[in-house]
């Protein structure tokens, strides 16, 4: 008999999961969708679901959506990961007869009214942009270069295709391939060297939007890292070897490599995220783009701010009572119980993911008009350095709560209509006032100095570097080059 044996005695081991629910996964999809697509996404629902069904006006004025009145200073309550706790959520066996007494529902048709009338100047356009290559090339009118240096530069702007990629689309074959330095060498009209080439494409790497000129994905996003970015070694490498693991979320194998902790590598994915792996394609809009702000902000007779959604336009669902009757009824049968168990229980969900989009992008908002109060009284010149950490803070909720309810997100303000992350940016400290300045502040204080130089004898980054230090800006000639061309 072998000695080998199998020890099948019974063992505890004490361990620590962590698991998302469906519906917290439901209810950050909601929270990262701007007003439109949460149209569309309620629609759908409503397709789907059959025991979803839209209110009649009778029931709006009469009744509200069983989710409680909502309360725009409700404190906010987090689970020990510091993310945000949708306790709203309730279990399936909940008091129906309770949730769906209409009797005691609150009117919101009076707050609803004053909304309604100012719907119609809500939609804002914006104009169409330029070709990706007209971009570029304007760009190129204020750089130090030769003019050998220039047509060839814009030689190779002239092969990116409409994502800003050098790559050739063979149509025939279905093929993609990069362009090569060599490819681009023999194409050209008159000789060139290949390090003349990759100069050239250097120069147009340099260029605004960050990310064009690349070959791949992987050289585009590491183009858009700068190292002012949170992480920016931890997201070179994930970029440059873990694309596939973030992809599949293979969190613990890309820890172990990197020797990053749980919290740096979730930020350093976080802004990862944010790169556009497409810089180009924002230029290919051959039709008139519309904005729709998610929020809107006035200012009240008293100086301050009232801060309201636009989700008027958003259809008033709720859970048909019938439905629910049927579900409660004891002689139905257990298949159709079943059935009607999980779209009662999706639609409730709907219903409280989108009360919680409602309470979180009114809270952040808040934070966010409250810090940057100054943009909205004086102007442009004056918007603050402000990181997503310092909303979190504030609102108590985690990073990436607060980045998935910027996102794609658009705000009214008495200042003009802006995306909430243009709130968001690091800066640097006036050395003669101590004052924190903003990078966009910096932008528009090198914009009115290259508005007022001579244009027959432009200044040099070098010049515009000097001007600004004597204002007390610190800027690095790399930096004052690249706003200028964005410029």
């Amino acid at each position: 008999m072998s000695s080998l044996g199998l020890n099948l005695s019974p063992r505890m081991e004490q361990g620590l999961h962590l698991r998302i629910a469906p519906k917290m996964i439901q209810s950050m999809e909601i929270l990262q969708l701007p007003v439109l697509a949460l149209q569309e996404k309620i629609q759908q629902e409503l397709d789907e679901n059959p025991v979803l069904e839209r209110k009649d006006a009778k029931a709006k004025e009469g009744a509200t959506d069983g989710t409680g009145e909502f309360n725009a200073d409700a404190p906010l309550k987090h689970d020990e990961t510091g993310d945000l706790e949708f306790n709203r959520l309730e279990e399936l066996n909940r008091d129906w007869d309770n949730h769906f007494n209409e009797e005691h529902r609150v009117s919101r048709g009076a707050m609803d009214e004053r909304g309604d009338q100012k719907l119609e100047a809500m939609q804002n356009v914006a104009t169409q942009p330029q070709s990706l290559q007209d971009h570029l090339t304007d760009q190129l009118i204020y750089l130090e270069l030769t003019p050998d240096q220039r047509d060839l530069a814009a030689f190779v702007i002239s092969h990116l295709d409409e994502n800003g990629y050098l790559i050739a689309h063979d149509r025939d074959r279905n093929r993609v391939s990069e362009l090569t330095s060599d490819d681009l060498a023999r194409a050209y009209a008159t000789p060139v060297t290949l390090a003349e080439v990759e100069d050239a494409i250097a120069v147009v790497q340099d260029l605004d939007p960050a990310g064009v000129g690349a070959r791949n994905a992987k050289e585009c996003l590491l183009l858009q890292v700068s190292e002012d970015m949170p992480h920016a070694d931890l997201v070179r490498a994930l970029i440059e070897h873990h694309l596939e693991d973030v992809g599949y979320h293979r969190l613990p194998a890309i820890q172990k490599r990197t020797g990053a902790d749980a919290e740096t590598l979730h930020e350093a994915i976080d802004v990862l995220k944010h790169l556009d792996p497409k810089p180009g394609s924002k230029f290919a809009s051959d039709s008139t783009h519309y904005v729709t702000p998610d929020l809107i902000v006035e200012r009240r007779d008293d100086g301050d701010f009232d801060i309201r959604l636009t989700d008027e336009w958003l259809p008033e669902v709720r859970i048909s009572k019938r439905y629910v009757e049927l579900y409660k009824d004891k002689t139905t049968d257990a298949k159709t119980r079943e059935f009607l168990k999980r779209k009662i229980t999706s639609a409730s969900w709907l219903q409280d993911a989108i009360a919680q989009r409602k309470r979180t992008l009114t809270n952040v908002t808040r934070e966010i008009i409250h810090a940057q109060r100054d943009f909205l009284d004086r102007g442009p010149d004056f918007i603050k350095p402000l990181k997503m950490e310092e909303i979190a803070d504030k609102v108590g909720v985690h990073v990436t709560t607060v980045s998935r309810a910027v996102d794609d997100k658009w705000v009214q303000t008495p200042r003009g209509v802006f995306p909430l992350k243009r709130f968001f940016g690091g800066g640097t400290v006036n050395a003669i006032t101590g004052e924190s300045v903003a990078w966009e502040t910096i932008k528009q204080k090198l914009f009115e100095i290259v508005a007022a130089e001579d244009k027959a004898k432009p200044l040099s980054d070098d010049d515009i570097v000097i001007k600004l230090k004597e204002a007390g800006l610190t800027v690095a000639r790399r930096t004052v080059t690249k706003y200028r061309e964005a410029l």
